[in-house]
């Protein structure tokens, strides 16, 4: 902000400068071509000076308006006053009277900006008046101070009201966007709030039954030996546990209230999700190549749900196993996982993809990753690659 001031204000300069300079050279070439049969070589000289320094001001801080606007007037007066009589009064500095009331329009307000305007239209009258003017002719007089002061500071006046008109529209077009970002923002909470006592309504209640009723099943079976029963019993009770701690760290961060110190599970955690799948009947190999970094947390449960993912097919439609491998290269981080796909779902393995492909890929292309997938070994398998870049650091 503070370079865009400096460059606005520079540029004021800069064309205040260039306003002055022109207004400079009007003044003093027709001074010239006018002034220079008319008055004696003293007050030509003197004059000339008096034009050169008074729009040479024009180019000074907007607060000396009001100073320049006397300097202007007063030298119309001086340039009547050497007028030698009955000679014509020549054009000395109309320029700089016209600039200078435009000045005191649009930089003074208030009482100094009636007080440059009156100063402007004395100078007028009075030039005109010591010029040769008859009095009488008072509609003449008032049409030059118009024309040479009143008319310019007007126009100033009307600019800077239509810039602090413009630089209003524009700070009230900014609250606007504020006031419509700021409704979005509340319409997303209010829907992700919806959403969250939706998923506690309809899915925690349900998941936690599922636990309770395994776990009763799996009591209720005695102390007998272990049986497959039990076993799978006791990962229905460890799977809908896991469900569960992942629903409400969900349901924390869509209420925008999540516990201090909790977090989204990252690869950090794969430890736990495998060993909840293990325990499912799905064994499971993960290897890690290169060297581990550390991600970003939004690209680290991006991953960690790419793996999620992955098992989870694996254990609806694959033969009991799974290889999970993670490769670390300098620009990306590619997962792969691959499982034999059991013999009676081989025919399904390709159609089209499964809402669990498409979050796969959906989660890949958030990050400008790439995700293939399809069967390997003449459809005995099943592969699932995606690939996230890195920023190589």
């Amino acid at each position: 902000m503070s370079a865009r001031t400096d460059g606005v204000s520079g540029s004021l300069t800069r064309q205040s400068i260039m306003v002055a300079g022109f207004c400079l050279l009007a003044d003093v070439f027709a001074f010239c071509y006018e002034g220079r049969e008319v008055y004696s070589p003293v007050a030509f000289w003197c004059l000339l000076a008096g034009v050169v320094l008074a729009d040479a001001a024009l180019a000074s801080p907007a607060r000396l308006s009001g100073v320049v606007a006397f300097a202007q007037a007063a030298l119309a007066v001086a340039g009547a006053l050497a007028l030698p009589g009955g000679t014509p009064l020549p054009d000395v500095n109309d320029a700089g009277l016209l600039i200078a009331a435009y000045r005191a329009g649009a930089w003074l307000h208030g009482l100094p900006a009636v007080l440059a305007l009156l100063y402007l239209l004395t100078g007028s009258l009075a030039a005109r008046v010591l010029g040769g003017t008859d009095v009488t002719e008072w509609r003449l007089l008032l049409l030059h101070a118009v024309k040479e002061a009143l008319l310019a500071w007007l126009v100033g006046r009307y600019t800077t009201a239509r810039g602090a008109h413009i630089a209003e529209l524009r700070q009230r077009a900014v609250r606007e966007r504020e006031r419509a970002r700021q409704a979005l923002a509340d319409a997303i909470a209010g829907e992700r709030s919806a959403i969250a006592r939706d998923l506690h309504d309809v899915i925690a209640h349900h998941v936690s039954a599922i636990g309770v009723h395994a776990g009763a099943a799996r009591l209720g079976l005695g102390a007998r030996e272990a049986s497959p029963v039990s076993t799978a019993l006791t990962a229905v009770e460890t799977s809908s546990r896991a469900a569960l701690l992942d629903l409400r760290r969900l349901l924390d961060f869509l209420h925008d209230s999540p516990v201090e110190g909790a977090r989204q599970p990252g690869l950090d955690n794969l430890d736990e999700l495998t060993d909840a799948v293990s325990a499912a009947g799905l064994r499971t190999t993960v290897t890690v190549e290169g060297v581990r970094r550390q991600l970003e947390d939004s690209l680290d449960i991006a991953a960690y749900r790419v793996v999620q993912e992955m098992l989870t097919n694996a254990l609806r439609h694959g033969d009991g196993e799974v290889d999970v491998a993670l490769r670390f290269e300098p620009a990306s981080l590619t997962i792969a996982a691959v499982n034999p796909v059991a013999a009676a779902r081989r025919h399904l393995v390709t159609g089209s993809p499964h809402r669990g492909l498409e979050g796969i890929s959906s989660r890949a292309g958030m990050f400008d990753g790439v995700a293939a997938y399809g069967p390997v070994a003449g459809g005995g398998a099943w592969k699932t690659t995606v690939t996230f870049p890195l920023d190589g650091t």
